[in-house]
């Protein structure tokens, strides 16, 4: 069951006045973390990583937030990492508190956030015994964390912490394990910090001595860019993660190349950009899916041509070559055969491509697209909706607004999500957070907890349906109690919204168990000491909104909606992408 960690070369000289001093493996744990530069974690405390928790209150730069359910501590980590681009940390007991993070672990690992989940565990002596709160957590996590770890003893604690942070952080990001038994966090040993940099320091190298694409894959890529007609760049999470905002727009404005980016590479590039055209998929415009049934090259970027992008695969591109670009090579040709398959870092792979590629011209092919963007856009002016009550639209138009487009905007799972992808205008780089690959109701909460935190002088928005806030709705408590000002809009349409459009659309209306009822969100908030507020007519959306921002602290918006407003267009599973259902019943 024990995974041994790689052992660190110890640094000839350190600076650390617990050098050589013998400590207990709990001290050991909070001085790797500290040497990682760790100044967050998110946790509860239980019995077996109660040594580690004794040990805390000595380590006041460690700030610890005590959260209500462990499945938020995970998430918190993660909405602080995806803001600030470090590694998060969340810390739980044995058994239920460990099991309790699964969920969370297995969102970052989809989403490819580094996370390091430090867990107790029963004594060795217990161990396969089925002591209290015995688990095999390292059987459970092992398919949704990069690696896992179980401590022997405390004198591979420091080098096993250190070891995770890296492997958290390198190549693609994701979440890491490290079980501590009980007897390990009391055990003593002598302290000798071992070698570590910074999360920053240690990106700053990476992205450094990262192996430059081969000249022969550049010049494929090249040739195929300057004789393609009509060609498309899919942007990815992975231009985010690697921090190629500009590589991105630089190779996008030479070649001409016009962009899409997926649900988790919105924000990569700005959407007022003449080249940008909008989110591919399930619920993409209309002009966007056509565009790419159409294309004869893709230039995917950081990106895993997920089934939720492409539709039905065979139908998915049918006329594209493409340049693959993802730092994972397991990603190459798992859904798409690549032509060009480039294992490497995005920034590094764009700038490569865009020293490379001459100036192209793509004019005629961007105004064939905004054509039909055009007339997509004619077919549903006509369509009448209800001007009086508040809608999706009218919401998130008043938060950009109201906040000059510089929000981070962490939205849940569901209608409000894909409203917030698809109407929320995104200019500011890394300002939408959410759940892509797992689709985990319940994060937007505790998430914009961890991401405000991160970014203090920040504004952060949670946008959440009224049937994912009720998930992890407790968190208003650990806000309060942290005094972090998280501004929540909830959309309120009375029912578990996609799901019901779902049996509306291909489960002939029979909305079973979708009805869904809430509290009282102003008394609630009240409750919880923080300020609500209903908004029931759409006139009075932005002053809601303004109100918000303007008080201290967290704020609690229901917006009642429509019951049965649906999300268009919309892709039914297992077809091609160009074949949607939209609102004028129309399809290409």
């Amino acid at each position: 069951m024990a995974i041994a960690a790689k052992i660190i070369q110890q640094p000839e000289n350190t600076s650390s006045q617990q050098d050589g001093k013998e400590l207990a493996g709990s001290h050991i744990l909070c001085e790797a973390l500290i040497r990682e530069g760790v100044e967050l974690l998110y946790g509860y405390p239980g019995g077996t990583i109660m040594p580690f928790y004794d040990a805390l209150t000595a380590y006041p730069a460690l700030h610890h937030v005590l959260v209500r359910h462990e499945q938020a501590a995970a998430h918190a980590a993660d909405g602080y990492a995806r803001a600030t681009g470090k590694v998060g940390v969340c810390v739980a007991t044995s058994g239920p508190g460990a099991t309790n993070l699964v969920t969370g672990l297995a969102t970052a690992f989809m989403d490819s956030t580094p996370i390091v989940a430090i867990t107790g565990q029963v004594a060795w002596s217990l161990i396969g015994r089925d002591g209290f709160q015995e688990t095999d957590i390292l059987g459970i996590t092992q398919p949704i964390t990069k690696h896992n770890f179980l401590v022997r003893n405390a004198a591979e604690l420091a080098d096993i912490v250190h070891e995770a942070f890296r492997i958290a952080r390198s190549g693609r990001p994701g979440p890491v394990l490290i079980d501590v038994p009980k007897d390990v966090q009391f055990q003593k040993t002598k302290y000798y910090p071992s070698a570590s940099i910074t999360s920053e320091e240690y990106l700053r190298r990476a992205q450094a001595n990262v192996e430059q694409p081969s000249d022969y894959l550049i010049t494929q890529a090249v040739q195929l860019i300057e004789r393609a007609q009509r060609p498309l760049i899919m942007a990815g999470h992975g231009v985010i993660l690697s921090n190629a905002y500009e590589e991105l727009k630089g190779f996008a404005e030479k070649s001409g190349i016009p962009v899409v980016a997926t649900l988790l590479g919105l924000s990569c590039f700005p959407e007022t950009h003449p080249l940008y055209l909008g989110m591919p998929g399930m619920h993409g415009p209309a002009h966007v899916n056509h565009a790419i049934g159409q294309a004869d090259l893709i230039v995917g970027v950081g990106l895993r041509f997920d089934d939720r992008v492409t539709g039905k695969v065979s139908e998915f591109a049918p006329k594209a070559e493409i340049i693959h670009i993802d730092i994972d090579a397991s990603e190459m040709h798992k859904v798409k055969v690549a032509t060009v398959p480039i294992v490497s870092d995005a920034k590094v792979a764009l700038a490569a491509l865009t020293k490379a590629i001459p100036v192209c011209d793509k004019s005629d092919w961007l105004r064939e697209v905004r054509s039909w963007q055009q007339a997509a856009e004619e077919r549903v002016q006509h369509i009448q909706a209800d001007d009086d009550m508040p809608d999706p639209t009218s919401i998130l138009e008043a938060i950009r607004k109201v906040t000059d487009g510089q929000a981070i905007i962490v939205s849940d799972v569901g209608q409000h999500q894909m409203w917030t992808a698809r109407h929320y205008t995104w200019t500011r780089p890394n300002s939408q957070i959410t759940s892509g690959g797992l689709g985990t109701m319940g994060f937007s909460l505790p998430a914009a907890m961890g991401a405000k935190m991160g970014l203090p002088a920040e504004p952060v928005w949670a946008i959440a349906g009224d049937g994912c806030i009720q998930m992890n709705i407790q968190e208003l408590a650990t806000l309060q109690q942290e005094g972090v000002a998280v501004k929540v809009a909830i959309m309120n349409n009375g029912y578990l919204g996609m799901v019901r459009q779902w049996q509306e659309f291909f489960h002939s209306r029979n909305y079973s168990e979708t009805p869904i009822s809430g509290p009282d969100y102003v008394k609630l908030a009240e409750a919880y000491g923080i300020t609500g507020i209903r908004v029931t007519r759409r006139d009075e959306v932005e002053s809601a909104v303004r109100r918000a921002m303007e008080i201290e602290g967290s704020v609690i918006i229901e917006f009642i909606i429509e019951a049965e407003a649906n999300v268009y267009p919309m892709v039914a599973p297992g077809s091609a992408i160009t074949n949607m259902i939209e609102e004028t019943t129309e399809n290409f």
